[in-house]
């Protein structure tokens, strides 16, 4: 009978502790003393698909302060990247390199010939939006990664409103915001990436073909523009690049898997870029968007336990042409 007491009450210490600690983490993260752990965790949550967890502890003026914590810290770049396990497919002109740093693994996918590169759009805009793997297959592409952002006015979280303006084949197929500016991620005929704020006016007048809506800036005219850790927390990340030589780089790190990868900050995605001589470098819509596919396959590991999340856009990439 004692012993089973015994038991009882170990049970009840190991709850209440459990319980306790459950109640005064987020205080302490958000409360606490620790300016770098706030940071990081405000950008990481803030920025994911629950952003309103951080809007239950701090007001939209707290969040904007923390969110631009390193703001005045200067530029930081050269964090070491190592590559690897290389694969490649010279019929298309795509070469693929697993890359690490500290505390994420990634994949880095560099395609020579940048006119390969279009942009696949969810055939039911409004409606829902489509895996990665779907897009790269309805498009016949052989490689894509998920590309802008979405809004979600009816709270279903099913990818099927892109937000900002979107332009494929050379015609904006949706906009959401008028013929106010934005910051566009597109590629010209030539295959030029144009990383630049422009009106829907703007955007047909320069003949960009295909082109989706996000920030921020990574590498601009060949040199790393993004301060501090840039604000953002840890998380699975996305971007796309080009060389001087036009090649076009896309890269997709892990995030939110304690035992293979945490998650990378704005700044360590930028030294990726830097690593592989970019010229120009963005990111992309990341954390669960996060997928990079490969000839039918996600060859990143996606941290959603659901897999691939449904998303409006991706950019893909098609089979080289014959000659």
């Amino acid at each position: 009978m004692k012993h089973k007491v015994k038991i009882k009450k170990v049970v009840a210490f190991l709850v209440y502790n459990f319980l306790l600690a459950a109640i005064l983490a987020p205080l302490i993260v958000f409360w606490g003393p620790f300016q770098d752990i706030k940071a990081l965790a405000v950008g990481s949550i803030a920025t994911s698909r629950h952003p309103q967890v951080v809007q239950a502890f701090l007001s939209q003026a707290e969040i904007d302060q923390i969110m631009n914590y390193y703001n005045d810290q200067g530029v930081s770049s050269g964090g070491q990247i190592d590559s690897g396990n290389a694969v490649s497919d010279a019929a298309d002109g795509i070469t693929i390199e697993d890359i690490q740093g500290l505390g994420f693994r990634g994949k880095v996918m560099l395609i020579k010939d940048p006119k390969q590169v279009k942009l696949a759009v969810t055939k039911q805009i409004g409606v829902v939006g489509e895996r990665v793997s779907e897009l790269v297959k309805d498009s016949g592409a052989i490689a894509g990664i998920n590309a802008g952002g979405f809004y979600d006015p009816n709270g279903k979280g099913n990818g099927a409103f892109p937000d900002g303006i979107t332009v494929h084949n050379g015609q904006i197929i949706h906009n959401n915001i008028g013929n106010a500016e934005t910051h566009i991620i597109g590629l010209d005929s030539q295959g030029k990436l144009i990383v630049e704020d422009l009106t829907a006016d703007q955007i047909l007048k320069k003949g960009i073909m295909e082109a989706v809506s996000f920030y921020p800036d990574l590498v601009k005219d060949g040199k790393p523009v993004v301060e501090g850790n840039g604000g953002w927390g840890i998380s699975p990340r996305s971007g796309i690049g080009q060389t001087a030589d036009g090649t076009i780089i896309l890269v997709t790190i892990d995030g939110r898997q304690p035992t293979w990868s945490i998650g990378a900050t704005l700044s360590q995605l930028m030294d990726v870029f830097v690593a592989y001589h970019a010229v120009t470098a963005v990111n992309l819509d990341g954390g669960s968007s996060t997928t990079l596919v490969f000839q039918g396959k996600v060859i990143n590991k996606v941290c959603d336990i659901f897999g691939e999340r449904y998303i409006p856009t991706a950019f893909v990439v098609m089979p080289k042409k014959s000659k």
